[in-house]
């Protein structure tokens, strides 16, 4: 017999290892610029095309690298940050596994230009598919300039499966924005199709957040540092008034690499324990500084989860530092006692103003329980406006055992439904509207009931470009981060025919002209960032997905909000609407909206035997 076990080549198992390190153009972009930071590079430029399906450019001023060290740095675990495996403890580089280049390589075709400081000329590489196809001597600047086109063409099912440019364009952006957040004394540039999204020069660290999200949310934040045996903690976190229910700004940071983190995402949140609407939070940029020998980041190829020796001493250090940078910011202003320079307050002199003291009369005679009262007249028929108007509408609805239509009572149309109900309803804790049908007790649930209605209407509207616009009185403006901007210009033409009259003023910012008609009552601001937010996280690929995503996202912000009370003609309104929807079951995002309670059971539970 004979053997079966043979080595992978080296291009073979380059493509296995792309397949955990460079999943989509973002990808790409976070490895390239993470290599030209521990470059120490000043300037970073960093230009796409398509969204990164065509070319990926990231242009530096780093330190460069000489002819052979261009042509190593291609092979597999091939790398300058670490020398053994002790050095894992004591990472100070963005990279050090050695994969990122060879795995960019294996699905590309890439084109490196670099030179050394210290040397007269430079050197050109072209690679495609792994295999080296030129290496030549070239002039150029000092640093790198690497360029990566037609990513995954020879992988063409991962290419298929790549999304939209929009949404693309988003993740890199989204990756981009984690660099540039870490790094405020290098200056960044960023051009989409040869379109200028981003130009970050050098500056302090407060003022490259704002200059990324916007200069509204420098207004928001609050500053935080602690320094203690375990870490050093420094950043800024949100003021109470800022809270979101969805879009805000979350960071975490360690060692300069952006990491995700649940357990210290619950210390912050707890901060702002009955300080904020339950179901909302705060943006917070949080910087920790560990030592590199109590924190693992050698996890995943993505690098964005890391392991602490000591988490739950750091989740205390953080709840105790959030809580005293909030308490610094509520705290109550001492009196000044400082009256020096002041205006003179003038006293009063009852001597020299000779003002009379004010007289009260009053009769002390006077009682007004005094005097004789007319005897009311009895009412006849007072029975019968005891008896409450609800228990009689119910008593004359009769309540019969048959189905009812949906999933649980296939047999009965919704026509027969909504001709059988009673004209009576009942709210439950400003929440539910109970009603009598055909088969026993049906339970809506309004909010829910609301949505469905509102987004089958706003299709209709979106259908036949007929929605009506509520113009604000006076315009207002909304600031974008460069993720955000692209999706705003991908969709504000389908917001437009929603009823949403915004304007675009440059810089990132958009003036909030109208509404909708029927979202007059909510703030516009805070309404657009909610729909982005919803779209945003949906991940949508085409006008269809996007269409039904802005309308969800409206219908939730127009409907009937939870604990509001109803009289019965507007619950009448909303159980009527409902069934004209083509689906009373269930809402756009598979959410159940009614359920009916049979008369069966409900004997079942009353039985006295």
């Amino acid at each position: 017999m004979s053997d079966i076990i043979q080595l992978l080549p080296d291009s073979v198992a380059n493509q296995i290892a792309a397949g955990e390190v460079i999943q989509r153009p973002a990808s790409v972009i976070k490895e390239l610029v993470e290599n030209a930071v521990d470059a120490e590079a000043t300037h970073i430029h960093v230009l796409v095309v398509d969204a990164g399906r065509t070319s990926i450019q990231v242009i530096d001023d780093g330190k460069g690298m000489s002819e052979t060290d261009a042509r190593l740095a291609f092979e597999r675990h091939a790398t300058s940050k670490i020398r053994q495996a002790d050095d894992l403890f004591a990472l100070h580089t963005m990279g050090f596994r050695g994969e990122a280049l060879p795995s960019i390589a294996a699905v590309a075709q890439v084109e490196l230009t670099t030179r050394m400081e210290g040397d007269d000329i430079g050197t050109r590489l072209v690679i495609h598919g792994s295999k080296v196809v030129s290496q030549e001597a070239a002039g150029c600047p000092k640093g790198c300039n690497i360029k990566v086109e037609n990513l995954f063409f020879n992988v063409p099912a991962r290419r298929k499966f790549l999304k939209t440019n929009t949404t693309e364009l988003n993740n890199i952006l989204t990756a981009f924005e984690r660099i540039v957040l870490v790094y405020p004394d290098i200056h960044f540039t960023f051009h989409s199709n040869g379109q200028e999204l981003l130009n970050l020069k050098a500056c302090p660290m407060r003022q490259r957040i704002t200059d990324v999200f916007g200069k509204k949310l420098n207004q928001e934040l609050l500053p935080l540092e602690v320094d203690t045996t375990l870490c050093h903690i420094t950043g800024f976190v949100g003021k109470p008034e800022s809270a979101r229910k969805k879009g805000a700004q979350s960071y975490f940071f360690v060692n300069g690499r952006f990491m995700k983190h649940a357990y210290f995402h619950k210390a912050v949140a707890g901060a702002y324990d009955r300080l904020i609407p339950v179901g909302t939070q705060v943006p917070y940029f949080i910087y920790f500084d560990v030592s590199a020998a109590d924190i693992d980041v050698n996890i995943h190829p993505t690098k964005t989860e890391i392991k602490f020796e000591n988490e739950q001493g750091i989740f205390q250090i953080l709840t105790a530092a959030v809580k005293d940078a909030i308490g610094k910011f509520c705290e109550v202003p001492s009196i000044d006692f400082d009256t020096e320079g002041r205006p003179d307050i003038p006293v009063f002199d009852p001597q020299r103003h000779n003002i009379p003291m004010p007289q009260v009369s009053y009769q002390p005679d006077y009682n007004p329980f005094a005097g004789k009262t007319k005897p009311t007249k009895p009412i006849d028929g007072w029975e019968q406006l005891y008896t409450p108007r609800q228990e009689k509408a119910i008593e004359q609805q009769p309540l019969f055992e048959d189905g009812f239509t949906s999933d649980v009572f296939p047999h009965t149309t919704q026509n027969d439904i909504i001709a059988e109900k009673s004209p009576v309803h009942y709210q439950y804790k400003g929440r539910y509207i109970m009603t009598a049908v055909k088969s026993g007790l049906m339970i809506i649930d309004q909010h829910r009931a609301d949505i469905r209605i509102h987004y089958e209407q706003i299709l209709e509207r979106l259908n036949h470009h007929s929605a009506s616009i509520q113009k604000v009185l006076f315009p207002e403006v909304i600031e974008l981060s460069p993720s955000e901007r692209v999706l705003m210009q991908t969709i504000m033409p389908l917001m437009a025919d929603m009823g949403f009259d915004i304007s675009d003023l440059g810089g990132g910012s958009y003036a909030i002209n109208g509404v909708p008609c029927g979202s007059e009552g909510t703030d516009p601001v805070m309404l657009v960032r909610h729909i982005i937010a919803d779209v945003e996280a949906q991940r949508q690929t085409n006008g269809k997905e996007w269409q039904s995503a802005l309308a969800l996202s409206l219908a939730r912000h127009a409907a009937i909000p939870e604990g509001q009370v109803l009289n019965n003609e507007e619950m009448e309104q909303v159980v009527n609407a409902l069934f004209a929807c083509s689906n009373v079951n269930y809402t756009p995002d598979g959410r159940t909206i009614l359920t009916i309670l049979p008369q069966s059971d409900i004997e079942h539970l009353l039985d006295s035997k």
